[in-house]
């Protein structure tokens, strides 16, 4: 076996995950529109844990939404992941914090270790600590997952909990209409928070929304609708920070494309 691989920093998002209902047309939906290469993982039979690649890097994955979650009409989602050095001491602290441990601390087999957190906001997430698998070789380029927003029905809460248990600094910035919070590592920026208004629908949960970076939004956004995918919030800009669209896939999964006009992404 190999030694330990570097692992990304505590308290940055280094993983995406989607659990979907039908994972072949999924597949099918989302090699095409990012161009992503495809590694199908065994996992049972007729299983597979697939590992979406850019240029044969590992950057996200999905599978196969289990039977009983289906039967039970869990929506198809993609999950967050955020490393942590010490998931362990990390999970406590979370319940201690008010969360709830859905699954875990477990090991994937000597890939990881990881536990399913809901937040005491509600809003599923998952930590992550890398053994043999770091989570993906890429972050922060074209057709990789570049952002992350927390969408909360109470920011003030939302940001305790998630400062106390990752130690992110946080920074309240004045939009439109709203304020935004950047929750930072060391000063950098990895992850942001807006707050549920009425105008937001009763039955949308709080959740982490997870953008993927695109060299053109409105093309991009425009060919996942002809592949089948529903177009939620149409392509619109946000000064000073890029143009982005909000997109749910053929499965009813939900997830975000940005292009930015901050950071010089390839």
């Amino acid at each position: 076996m190999s030694d330990k691989i570097t692992n990304h920093p505590h308290g940055v998002f280094c993983w995406s995950e989607l659990c979907t209902s039908d994972w072949k047309n999924g597949k099918a939906f989302y090699t095409e529109l990012f161009g992503w290469g495809a590694d199908d993982q065994p996992i049972g039979d007729d299983l597979y844990y697939t590992m979406l690649q850019k240029q044969g890097d590992d950057v996200a994955a999905m599978y196969q939404m289990p039977v009983d979650q289906a039967q039970s009409d869990i929506p198809s989602h993609w999950l967050a992941y955020i490393a942590v050095d010490n998931i362990d001491s990390v999970a406590e602290q979370a319940k201690l914090l008010g969360a709830e441990i859905i699954a875990g601390p477990h090991d994937v087999m000597d890939a990881g270790r990881m536990v399913l957190l809901n937040e005491p906001g509600g809003a599923l997430f998952a930590l992550w600590q890398g053994n043999q698998h770091k989570g993906s070789k890429r972050l922060g380029e074209l057709n990789t997952p570049y952002w992350h927003e927390l969408a909360t029905r109470n920011s003030e809460k939302s940001r305790a909990f998630y400062c106390q248990l990752l130690g992110w600094e946080s920074e309240i910035t004045p939009m439109e209409n709203m304020d935004y919070t950047l929750f930072k590592v060391d000063g950098k920026p990895v992850a942001g928070m807006l707050e549920m208004t009425d105008e937001w629908p009763a039955e949308i949960p709080a959740h982490w929304m997870i953008y993927l970076a695109v060299d053109d939004c409105d093309s991009y956004a425009l060919n996942a609708q002809q592949l089948g995918g529903e177009i939620c919030v149409p392509p619109t800009d946000i000064p000073d920070v890029g143009r982005f669209s909000v997109i749910t896939d053929p499965q009813g999964a939900v997830f975000s494309i940005i292009t930015s006009t901050t950071d010089d992404i390839k």
